[in-house]
């Protein structure tokens, strides 16, 4: 079977592609600039050029803020591309993995939520990656899985852990927003979980592939600093409106993972272990 990835120049996508090498996968890798997935003609050649038998979408329009002016280029890219891709795959027999978040939750709950709880985004960025989630499931209901992620960290990329762990080599203290409780996941994590789903015939639905348990920002980031040898008591609590900004945060997004015990997979590890994991490769 030949995979595709979209989107494979990204966090997520980097570590898929050094997955699927580990493993001697049939696998095509195109970053943004080799597939722009609003192009439906860009989307259609790719199909006929590669032919691939399982499709990893990681392509995503990921700036939380600027969605917020910019709520039509988000929409683009992460409602309209999943549906060209999804169309292509319905039209192939092809079966589609596709990469979501936590945040197509408001973030109201107080305990986690389960793969099929009804979404309902409390900003733009959510909103597009709720069309994207839709139309995959609309148009490929025995082929698409919706794979919702967050907080994601890694080798390759921008990211909360790398960010903080820059600061620790710092002397200054730091304000870490305290009451935004989500699941810090390592992005090599969420690779070995597309692997594995992909080798599950017929493996199709909602799927989150987070690390397990639960932590505020601010509890990741003394987390960070003490793995890397600096003080946590550096890390300073404050609330999410200190630091201003324009678009709506959930307060809560801890997901649930009942769906991987279905198709027969290992849920996810704690986010603790993941997380010593792969500082200590960083090192």
């Amino acid at each position: 079977m030949r995979w595709l990835v979209t989107g494979a120049g990204g966090l997520l996508g980097r570590e898929v592609a050094q997955a699927l090498a580990a493993d001697g996968a049939d696998a095509v890798l195109l970053d943004r600039r080799a597939l722009d997935v609003t192009d439906p003609g860009a989307v259609a050649e790719a199909f006929a050029r590669h032919r691939p038998g399982l499709l990893v979408n990681c392509a995503a329009y990921t700036a939380v803020e600027a969605a917020e002016t910019d709520e039509e280029r988000a929409l683009r890219v992460n409602g309209d591309g999943p549906r060209h891709l999804a169309s292509l795959c319905a039209r192939h027999g092809t079966r589609l993995l596709h990469l979501s978040t936590d945040y197509v939750f408001p973030g109201d709950a107080d305990s986690p939520y389960a793969e099929g709880h009804p979404t309902a985004p409390c900003n733009a960025y959510g909103r597009s990656k709720r069309a994207g989630e839709r139309a995959v499931l609309g148009l490929l209901p025995d082929r698409g899985a919706v794979v919702r992620t967050a907080w994601l960290h890694g080798a390759h990329g921008p990211s909360f852990v790398r960010t903080m762990a820059e600061r620790a080599q710092a002397r200054e203290p730091v304000d870490v927003v305290a009451d935004q409780v989500g699941q810090p996941t390592w992005a090599a994590d969420v690779a070995r979980l597309l692997l594995a789903l992909g080798r599950v015939p017929g493996a199709h639905g909602v799927f989150h592939a987070t690390n397990a348990g639960r932590a505020s920002r601010y509890e990741l980031a003394r987390e960070v600093f003490r793995l890397v040898g600096a003080d946590p008591g550096r890390v300073r609590p404050v609330p999410g409106a200190a630091l201003g900004g324009r678009a709506p945060r959930p307060r809560y997004t801890v997901l649930g993972h009942d769906r991987w015990r279905e198709a027969g997979i290992p849920a996810p590890r704690p986010w603790r272990e993941a997380l010593a994991e792969s500082l200590g490769r960083a090192r």
